[in-house]
């Protein structure tokens, strides 16, 4: 009788502890408690949530240290994130940037090397790659990296919510985002159209 007892034991605790190896697997990093305001809008997983935040995942941790202390200073606007931003102190900024920034997009993306391709007959990719010098635009990838997948202080476009990238483009024409080099975002946004802006937004949004 005792050893099945003991028999039993074992193999509960046996799988007790599967289960609690298949949950550490599963979530291996726990969000911090500096992120767990971030989570209700941007998902533990940094996968956004549309239209409550945009995706963070993939995202550098240099890129949203910076966009967070910009939100705190009132150099980027928005009546959302502003107030949120202000509940991160001491160390806050740094462990929601390292803990989003360690997760991975869900969606990958096949880098597109510029120069791979010459010529283009869609304008969105055109303008993408290769810009229109005409108006003094340059291409998105030439700081956004190829196939939009960002690094460092650029973001990564390729996989994010086509109504965020709209959204920032038009913050940049408003002036509601500041914080660019030069004022340089500010410079290529303000010269696209309502349309090219829609059309950027979407085209980035869907690349695989």
């Amino acid at each position: 009788m005792n050893i099945k007892i003991r028999t039993l034991a074992k193999g509960i605790a046996l799988i007790y502890g599967c289960a609690l190896t298949s949950v550490a697997i599963a979530n291996p990093t726990p969000v911090p408690p500096a992120g767990q305001i971030c989570v209700t809008c941007h998902g533990a997983e940094g996968e956004g949530i549309e239209p409550l935040g945009p995706r963070l995942a993939g995202l550098s941790k240099e890129y949203i240290s910076t966009q967070l202390q910009h939100f705190q200073a009132g150099v980027r606007q928005n009546a959302t994130m502003m107030p949120m931003a202000m509940t991160l102190q001491g160390d806050g900024i740094d462990q929601v940037a390292s803990y989003f920034s360690a997760k991975s997009p869900k969606t990958e993306v096949k880098p597109v090397i510029r120069g791979e391709q010459v010529t283009f007959s869609d304008d969105t990719a055109r303008l993408a790659y290769q810009g229109d010098w005409s108006r003094g635009l340059p291409a998105c990838v030439t700081c956004h990296g190829p196939s939009g997948l960002g690094g460092g202080l650029f973001p990564r476009l390729a996989g994010q919510q086509a109504s965020y990238i709209k959204t920032q483009l038009l913050a940049w024409q408003a002036g509601t985002r500041k914080g660019d080099v030069d004022g340089m975002m500010a410079n290529v946004a303000n010269k696209l159209t309502a349309a090219e802006v829609d059309a950027l937004a979407n085209y980035f949004a869907n690349l695989k």
